[in-house]
This record gives structure tokens, C-alpha cells and sequence, in this order.
């Protein structure tokens, strides 16, 4: 990785986009510093420790949302805003037309994704700023719940266009890179309060010991399942058109171990959160209840939200599988394009076999999925380290280290770099 990006800095080009994607992230963490005007910072903090889904917001935000910087929504209503456009593609005939008319298609698709993405930033700011912290507001008049709604939306407003930017411009895809940069930028932190607690003797060298054998092996095995891919052989059969002959060649349909990817472990997350949030409101014996039965701070509740978001995260991961990869659109593309499994007839018997696979590979997948997920919480359960290490941060983190790399090494080939693969 080190050789590919040191190959990578001595061609200009590259480095122009190296440079610039740098400096568009520089932009990001300045913003992330500063705060929305006419808020109580330290309501908010206290809210946010409180609840599981605030947690995670804070956790993709990088810490802005704890903050509550200009940045404090992050681009997750971006994230919802294409995962909904995904959706209504599957369910509306014309967005899948649109879908699959070419580059025309999908400059309006991308519009219409940045449109839902302000309706629902603007949303969420309202809500957030009349429901959930109106204790944090300083003044409760129209004028400043304007300012703390559109500066929020603004904010969101301004990422997507820096992601976009950096996908354009720079290196990788622009949104991944300000989500990963938010969640490494709290491993500093990390560090230094880890350290205290090895100074103040609350840990001893051998749990840190313990904790880093930990770490390295979840590593390992993220990068070997993320990369972990069956492919299926797939033959196409001569034909000839005119005086040309077309066809005749093979190659493979890649079936990814994770499929899914993070999203089924940022679904069963947010469903999990929702009674935790629900709390904030209705105090009481229904917080207590929460607390105690769904709450990874609850005893028994820990152990019941455990089983909870393994089970969910399977179920999602599942569901997720089948409405990103579908299984018959692939036959009937192979069958009519003259393509065939060999030993696999065409149609009804190729997709059952792309199923059976998918179905399995699947099964191997949403076990990681839970396994990954549920780590921090039986750290935390098992010990006082203050890193939450595993889950969705993990598994984004090094999904786009492992995409950005390649991304990098695409470009250097097409510039025709030879040596930078050994």
C-alpha cells in the first residue's frame, strides 16, 4: 500500500488529485470545529450520551454531532436520500427506465437524489432543533430556530457538494472519504485516553496486549471477508453477425461474501436505537424499561440487544442481498446475450443455481455481519477499553481503504505505470 501510494505521488496528475482531495478534507475538519450559534453545547452532550442512535449519528459525524457543528447532521441525510432512491428504483417502473437510459438517466437520478437529500436534511433539522434539543436552545424565537434549522441544512448541503467534488476532482468516492475520515478522526482521541487510564492503572499492559491481538485479528478477517469473492464462470457462445464473429469468450460473475456491505448493520442499528430514543421523551417506567430490557447499558438488556441485532442484522442482511443482486435480471441478461454457466442449462435452471450460491455465500456473509457488530458491546461487557472497536465503524473504515487503494491503482494503470505491482 505504502509503495502504490509513493508510485502514485510521483505522477503528476495523480498528485494534483491527491492534493486536492487532502485539501478538501482539511475544509471538512475545519468545519467540523465550528459550532451552530445560539445553542447549549453541553445539553446536547448529555442527550447524546443517552441514546444508542445519537451515539451512532455522532459516530458517522466524527464527533460534529456532539459538538453540534455546522457539520452535525453529517451526510447521512444524503445516505437515506440515495438508499430511498435505490428503493423506488426497484418499486417505480420510469425510475428504473430512467435508471438504465445512459448517462442522461443518471445526471437526473443524481438531481433527484440531491433534492431528497435538502428535503431531508431540512427535515431532520427541524426535528432535532424543535424536538429533540429544543432544551438546548438559547432562544426559542422564529428568527434563531431559522438560523440553527438552515444552518444545519447548509451544512449537509455543503458536504454533499464537497463529496461530489472530491469524486470528481480527487481521489476515491468523495462521501465514503468524509464518513472515514469522521470515524478516524476519533482514534487520536482514542489513543490518549487509553493512555491516561494505562497511567492511572485502571488497565494493565496485558489487557493492551490482549486488545491489539484483538484488533489485528478482526482486521485481518474485515479485509479477508470485504475482499472475499466466489466467481462464477460464465461461457458465451459464437454468433455471427454480418461477416463478424461475436462471442466465444468466458468470464465470471463476481459474488461477494458481503454482499451487502454495512447497510444491514446501519438498519438494525437505527430499528434497535428507536425505543432508546423514544425514552428521551416518555420518561419514567418506559425509560426504565428500555433501559433495563433493550439497552446495551441494561442488565439483562445488554444481552437481549445482543441477540436482537445479530438476528436483525441477518435478516437485513439477507433482504438487502436480494434487493441489490437480482438473481433473475442476471439469467435472463446471460440468456439473451448468449451466455451460459457450464453444466448450468439457461433460464429457470441458471437462475436457481445463481440463487442456491447467493443463498449460502449470503448465510456466510450476515454471520460475519453479526459477529463484527456485536464485538464492541462484549468488549465493553469484558472490559474498560475506551475504544469501540468492531461494528459499523470498522467495517466502513476499512471498506473504503480497501476501495480508494483500488481506485488508485486503477488510474495508474491507466496511465500505464508499469512496477507498481510486485
Amino acid at each position: 500500500m505504502l509503495s502504490t501510494l509513493r508510485n502514485a505521488w510521483k505522477i503528476p496528475d495523480l498528485r494534483k488529485r491527491i492534493l486536492y482531495t487532502l485539501m478538501m478534507i482539511a475544509v471538512f475538519r475545519i468545519g467540523a470545529s465550528i459550532p451552530v450559534p445560539g445553542v447549549d453545547i453541553n445539553y446536547i452532550k448529555k442527550v447524546v450520551d443517552q441514546a444508542g442512535l445519537l451515539s451512532f449519528y455522532d459516530l458517522v459525524a466524527g464527533g460534529a454531532f456532539r459538538r453540534f457543528t455546522i457539520f452535525a447532521l453529517s451526510i447521512t441525510p444524503y445516505i437515506t436520500a440515495s438508499i430511498i432512491m435505490q428503493l423506488l428504483t426497484i418499486a417505480i417502473p420510469s425510475l428504473e427506465e430512467l435508471s438504465k437510459s445512459g448517462e442522461e438517466g443518471r445526471k437526473k437520478m443524481v438531481q433527484y437524489t440531491r433534492y431528497g437529500t435538502i428535503i431531508l436534511a431540512l427535515i431532520q433539522a427541524t426535528g432535532i432543533s424543535l424536538g429533540l434539543f429544543r432544551g438546548a436552545l438559547i432562544s426559542k424565537d422564529f428568527f434563531s430556530v431559522s438560523v440553527v434549522v438552515l444552518t444545519l441544512t447548509a451544512g449537509t448541503s455543503f458536504l454533499m457538494w464537497l463529496g461530489e467534488k472530491i469524486t470528481e476532482k480527487g481521489i476515491g468516492n468523495g462521501i465514503s472519504l468524509i464518513i472515514f475520515i469522521g470515524i478516524i478522526s476519533r482514534v487520536p482521541g482514542s489513543f490518549i485516553q487509553t493512555y491516561k487510564l494505562f497511567k492511572e492503572n485502571q488497565i494493565n499492559a496485558v489487557q493492551l496486549i490482549i486488545f491489539a491481538i484483538i484488533a489485528i485479528a478482526i482486521i485481518v478477517a474485515v479485509i479477508a471477508i470485504q475482499q472475499g469473492t466466489r466467481k462464477i464462470p460464465v461461457q458465451y457462445a459464437k454468433r455471427v453477425a454480418g461477416r463478424k464473429m461475436y462471442g466465444g469468450q468466458s468470464t465470471h460473475i463476481p459474488m461477494k461474501v458481503n454482499q451487502a456491505g454495512v447497510i444491514p448493520v446501519i438498519f438494525a442499528v437505527s430499528l434497535l436505537a428507536f425505543p432508546q430514543t423514544l425514552s428521551l421523551f416518555f420518561k419514567g417506567d418506559f425509560q426504565a424499561f428500555v433501559t433495563k430490557w433493550l439497552s446495551p447499558s441494561g442488565n439483562p438488556g445488554v444481552w437481549i440487544y445482543i441477540a436482537l441485532d445479530a438476528l436483525l442484522i441477518i435478516f437485513f442482511t439477507y433482504f438487502y442481498t436480494a434487493v441489490t443482486f437480482n438473481v433473475t435480471d442476471i439469467s435472463n441478461n446471460m440468456k439473451n446475450y448468449g451466455g451460459f454457466i457450464p453444466g448450468i442449462r439457461p433460464g429457470k435452471p441458471t437462475e436457481e443455481y445463481l440463487n442456491y450460491v447467493l443463498t449460502r455465500l449470503t448465510l456466510a456473509g450476515s454471520i460475519f455481519l453479526a459477529a463484527i457488530a456485536v464485538l464492541p458491546t462484549l468488549i465493553l461487557q469484558f472490559g474498560n477499553m475506551p475504544f469501540r472497536f468492531g461494528g459499523t465503524s470498522l467495517l466502513i473504515a476499512v471498506g473504503v481503504a480497501l476501495e480508494t487503494m483500488k481506485q488508485i491503482e486503477a488510474q495508474m494503470l491507466m496511465r500505464h505505470y508499469q512496477g507498481f505491482l510486485k
